[in-house]
This record gives C-alpha cells, structure tokens and sequence, in this order.
C-alpha cells in the first residue's frame, strides 16, 4: 500500500510471491482485466457515439435493418454505451483496488452477448441482414470470456476485499 508520501510498500500475494502495490503499479496478473476494460471501454466508445449521433446512418445504410423504427431508443443505447466505457476506463485505472467491480461489465457483457446471439439464431425475420448481429454476438462474446478469464485471474491474486 502507499502511504502518505506516496511511496510503494511490498506484500504478499496468495502464493506468497511479492506484489509491488502503490500509484500506478499493477500486479502482471490485473493486466489482463486491465487491458480488457481499456479495449472494451474503446470499441463501447466507438459505437455509442455514431448510435448516439446518426443511429439511422449507422443501422439503415451500412447494416441494412429496417428503416422504420423509432430511432430515439437507439440514441439512447448509445448514449449508455459512451457511459458505459466511462466507467470501464474509471475502474481500469484502480484495477489493482477494484477489480471486483469488473462483475458488473461481465454480467452486463454476457447477457447482451447472449440476447445478440439468440437474435441473430431466431430472431429476425427473412428480410432483415444479420451481419450486425453476428458481429455484435462474436464481439460480445469476446469480452464476456476476456472479463471472465480477467476476474479468474485477479480473484487467485487478490481475494474480494471484505
């Protein structure tokens, strides 16, 4: 832990082996959620934006879907998704005391993922492209396994904080 000059403190993690904790230093193990988090929080970012500002640009003529939907929800989608990396990047900072927070972004990942997956079998009717559902399954499906594999490796390095 650092303390009130700043400086770094050794301790021991669960195999015994030596942790360096203090500002800016994470355990190799956090990198992986780390990583994960900034990666996602960027694609999240990329998307939301274009959704938040020209949803039927980015839907009707690059994706093909239907044109005669209200576009105001998917205004709102993207203005989630923009929140969304802002607290993946917010987490991603104090990975090393946060990591737990991850769960969130897992399950929330993991249930779109899931919903985008069962769209793209069974969902959409014989006229409607499900190229943007493939991509938004395989990419969801992506970071659910990365954050799982993050949280598996923080939680063997430093147990939820009680």
């Amino acid at each position: 832990m650092a303390d009130k000059a700043g400086s770094t403190q050794k301790s021991a993690g669960r195999d015994g082996t030596a942790l360096h904790t203090g500002p800016g230093i994470v355990p190799e193990v956090m990198q992986i959620l780390k990583r994960t988090l900034y990666i996602q929080a960027a694609v999240w970012a990329a998307v939301g934006l274009p959704l938040a500002s020209a949803p039927r640009f980015v839907l009707v003529t690059m994706f093909s879907q239907p044109g005669n939907q209200q576009f105001a929800w998917v205004r709102l989608v993207g203005l989630q998704a923009l929140g969304l990396a802002m607290l993946m990047v917010l987490v991603g900072h104090r990975v090393h005391e946060l990591w737990w927070w991850s769960w969130a972004f897992a399950l929330v990942t993991g249930g779109m993922a899931a919903v985008a997956v069962l769209n793209s079998a069974f969902g959409l009717s014989a006229h409607e492209s499900s190229v943007l559902w493939w991509i938004f399954s395989g990419i969801g499906l992506a970071f659910a396994f990365g954050l799982l594999y993050g949280l598996l490796m923080a939680s063997q390095e430093q147990p939820i904080p009680q």
